[in-house]
């Protein structure tokens, strides 16, 4: 991404704790910037480093947070940059790594209209869909609502690729009838094929940030006291399966979670089986004979 902006001609100074920034340090990265671009793992970091930037930002700068962030806390950080009089717009993206790398994303942006319109040249080199969904906040509401959908829909997919693969299926023919039909989503139209069918697994986004996301979009629920219950067993399933796959797994291998739990138990598997109701738990009664009278 910060190689998209520089190829569009904006004088790029970038930071990263990797090494692979042109800076040595937040403070030299955000001195004199006009925008100031976090791209982060979660809200919390972005917070650390907004706040560590924020003595060296000028008055009039706009941060644009693209990471995947909960908007409550994206609410709060705003209201301590704007008594900075900096401007704060959430604008994250989706489209994965190969959205990124030919800045092909679709960006959903919060915030004031005004900051939006001023950071919008920037957005346009980065991304080709630009949405402005609402106040502070919405953008990242929207973010966490997408990957909702999107975790729950792989959940769908592969479940559906498991009960195709048990009937002995092709499933090349199927998912063409699919991506055809009402049932399609993104699973059906890249991911069976592209990471399950080949083995890859490989979509580049990992297991535990669309953990986070769906996590995300459960707090949203939570903190505005509705009731999600399909929501609630996506996000279980999600954190069960980052218990038992590897710390760096791709978010595509939550097939191998639903294949193992797919499996049929077999006959011997139910151990001290409870007695069934009826003549099964009760004891037999004893024959009593009546003594004939000579």
């Amino acid at each position: 991404m910060a190689a998209n902006l520089a190829r569009e001609g904006f004088a790029v100074q970038s930071y990263d704790l990797k090494g692979n920034g042109s800076c040595n340090s937040i403070r030299e990265a955000a001195r004199g910037a006009e925008i100031l671009i976090t791209m982060l793992p979660d809200g919390d970091a972005v917070r650390d480093a907004v706040l560590s930037a924020l003595p060296h930002l000028t008055a009039g700068c706009v941060v644009v947070d693209m990471s995947s962030s909960d908007p409550v806390g994206t609410r709060a950080l705003g209201v301590v940059l704007e008594s900075n009089g900096i401007s704060f717009v959430d604008a994250p993206v989706s489209g994965a790594v190969v959205g990124a790398r030919d800045a092909t994303l679709a960006i959903m942006a919060g915030g004031e209209k005004s900051a939006f319109e001023k950071v919008r040249p920037v957005l346009e080199a980065l991304g080709k869909s630009i949405f402005h969904v609402g106040p502070l906040g919405a953008g990242h509401a929207v973010k966490a609502l997408n990957n909702y959908l999107g975790a729950a829909g792989t959940l769908a997919g592969f479940e559906a690729l498991l009960i195709a693969q048990a009937f002995e299926l092709d499933p090349k023919p199927m998912l063409e009838a699919i991506n055809a039909s009402t049932g399609r989503n993104s699973t059906t139209e890249r991911k069976i094929a592209r990471d399950i069918l080949t083995g890859a697994y490989a979509s580049g986004f990992k297991l535990s940030l669309m953990t986070k996301d769906v996590a995300i979009a459960a707090a949203l629920a939570k903190d505005l006291k509705l009731k999600t219950p399909f929501l609630s067993e996506t996000l279980r399933m999600w954190r069960e399966a980052k218990k038992t796959l590897a710390k760096d797994a791709d978010h595509s291998e939550i097939y191998k979670y639903q294949e193992n739990l797919a499996k049929p138990r077999s006959a011997g598997a139910r151990k001290n089986p409870a007695p069934s109701r009826g003549a099964a738990s009760r004891r037999p009664k004893k024959s009593r004979r009546r003594r004939r009278s000579t």
